[in-house]
């Protein structure tokens, strides 16, 4: 735009946004131990006194970093967030709950054409952005990348990797994947993940209301582009029961989770996932775990839609808290793909059909690992060579190959299972 400087002329490569956060501060520690020399980058957030004690903190890790910049945006004053955006090439946001706090700095990243990224799971957050800022994005060439933590990396960029151990579509005609990802994990959750998951259990109604209008207004793109995709595919996150899995030995229990959305919106967007179909669970090893787990969801979702109760349960877990390291150590995670096949071969013209599973595992969840992935694609978008795009894409589409690679390098473990 005019007026707006290059990105290789911006003063910062990446800007983290709300380091005084606990998930922040985990953020800023890694980006401490793992930037490479060189990389340009500075903490950012409202509160001036508690910048300088995370600079302080971080200079215990690295001593150059006793001056590393801090820059005082609010996001209640969009001309100090509007500010860090045209000075920097890729802001991170670990600001929630994003409903309440994340737009002024995806307006101004979309504006700025600034890469944007946060650690989001609130499914009505990420399609508001998308009604609102995608296309000022696609102009301006600004990537912005929700759901860069736990929701949803393991689960965007393993569907992606499971899909690629058949080898492609462009060997395959009429290639259609029916894939299941199964999650487990012994994590604990921050104040700010339960906040942000009370705010959207209270307004799943709305929630849905504008998934509808996103979903009119993707169609209303399409249409401007030529239509539909030529070769028929679909992509999409397919609403499944409980059940006995039979190849992995769980039970399975419905996730009500962005992540299953995000995977199918990848599958959408790249061809190599041919006619794509997405089912999202929590495995347990015991019906009763499973039942457990349906119960106390269900009475958390009753409970946040009373206002009153929702206000005591957050009282009971303030936001900036989460678990202690030790804690946090214990903790680990690992997600199952299941992915069944078929395919008409190219040579022979017979009906085909395979089976592949894989696991992306890792250490805890939603705090050391989200710590990790937001750090790592917030390099990634910086340094690496990555596709062109632009608008609101998700992390496989953003940042597919070179982001699996360093997560990979950084002890996140994507196998494929026998």
């Amino acid at each position: 735009m005019a007026g707006m400087p290059a990105a290789d002329e911006r003063e910062f490569d990446v800007v983290l946004f709300g380091a005084t956060g606990f998930t922040g501060g985990l953020t800023a520690e890694y980006l401490a131990r793992h930037a490479p020399p060189g990389l340009r980058w500075a903490i950012a957030g409202r509160n001036e006194v508690k910048l300088k004690r995370v600079r302080e903190h971080l200079a215990t890790i690295d001593a150059s970093l006793g001056s590393l910049p801090t820059l005082i945006a609010d996001a209640d004053r969009p001309v100090t967030i509007g500010d860090v955006a045209r000075r920097t090439r890729v802001v991170a946001s670990t600001v929630g709950p994003f409903l309440e706090h994340g737009e002024a700095l995806v307006a101004a990243c979309a504006e700025s054409g600034t890469d944007y990224l946060d650690i989001t799971g609130e499914p009505e957050f990420v399609d508001r952005m998308y009604l609102a800022h995608h296309d000022q994005a696609v102009r301006t060439g600004a990537r912005l990348v929700h759901c860069c933590g736990f929701d949803s990396i393991p689960h965007d960029l393993g569907a992606r990797f499971t899909v690629q151990q058949f080898g492609g579509s462009e060997t395959r005609s009429d290639l259609a994947i029916t894939m299941r990802g199964v999650v487990r994990s012994s994590g604990t959750f921050s104040g700010g993940t339960f906040h942000s998951a009370l705010t959207a259990m209270s307004r799943q109604r709305v929630a849905k209301q504008v998934f509808a209008e996103r979903r009119r207004a993707e169609r209303n793109e399409a249409e401007r582009n030529g239509g539909a995709s030529r070769d028929g595919r679909r992509s999409r996150a397919v609403a499944a029961k409980p059940q006995r899995d039979p190849v992995l030995g769980y039970w399975l229990l419905p996730l009500p989770t962005i992540d299953p959305i995000i995977v199918a919106r990848s599958g959408a967007a790249l061809t190599e996932y041919g006619d794509f179909r997405y089912s999202h669970f929590a495995g347990t090893k015991t019906l009763r775990y499973a039942a457990g787990g349906a119960l106390g969801v269900t009475a958390l979702a009753a409970g946040a839609q009373v206002k009153p109760v929702r206000e005591f349960l957050q009282a009971k877990v303030p936001q900036g808290t989460g678990p202690d390291q030790r804690r946090r150590e214990r903790s680990w995670f690992s997600v199952d793909f299941v992915a069944d096949a078929t395919w008409t071969d190219d040579r022979t013209q017979q009906q085909r059909s395979q089976q592949v599973r894989t696991r992306v595992s890792g250490g805890d969840p939603g705090y050391d690992e989200t710590a990790k992935m937001l750090a790592e694609s917030a390099m990634c978008l910086a340094l690496d060579d990555n596709p062109e795009t632009s608008g609101q894409v998700t992390t496989a589409v953003a940042m597919g190959e070179a982001l699996t690679a360093r997560l990979q390098a950084a002890g996140i473990e994507f196998t494929v299972r026998s």
